[in-house]
């Protein structure tokens, strides 16, 4: 298989665009752009995002017992871009705060989603996240997409 085709062929699929954060042991809050977020189940209402093996966020995510889903607005594409890079402090913008279960959570989203981290594992070089929804909100905000390489904006709804 040509790595490069399927990269390629997956990214013809449209995605939303999310931040995904934790609290380290410490308490520090740790968050990442990803666009490998997915609903599971309604009922019990569980979600699934992964991460690649080599992240440095890895550790973090494996123990903690809880993440937040924060699904980016359009006009929160340079958060996008901060949470994507190696930036020191990529807390430094937006307006977070601790999330009522735990996790950081940004405001002006289009959706946050707290979890309770149910399971993970390895498949291939990434590894899944399962989170059961403890607690979630939306509002009327169009969402950052990525499609091919780059961010889009959905436009009207007819």
């Amino acid at each position: 298989m040509d790595t490069r085709q399927l990269r390629n062929a997956l990214g013809r699929f449209t995605t939303g665009v999310t931040v995904v954060t934790c609290c380290d042991v410490q308490g520090r809050f740790v968050g990442l752009t990803a666009n490998s977020f997915n609903s599971l189940s309604l009922d019990p209402p569980l979600v699934l995002w992964s991460l690649r093996s080599a992240s440095p966020s890895m550790a973090a995510f494996e123990i903690a017992p809880r993440f937040a889903i924060n699904v980016l607005a359009e006009a929160q594409v340079e958060l996008s871009r901060r949470f994507a890079s190696r930036a020191e402090d990529r807390f430094a913008e937006g307006a977070w705060a601790l999330g009522e279960h735990g996790s950081p959570v940004l405001a002006g989203c289009a959706a946050v989603f707290e979890c309770e981290t149910v399971s993970h594992q390895t498949a291939g070089d990434h590894r899944l996240f399962i989170g059961r929804v403890l607690g979630c909100n939306e509002a009327a905000l169009p969402p950052l997409v990525f499609q091919a390489g780059h961010y889009r904006l959905l436009g009207e709804v007819l």
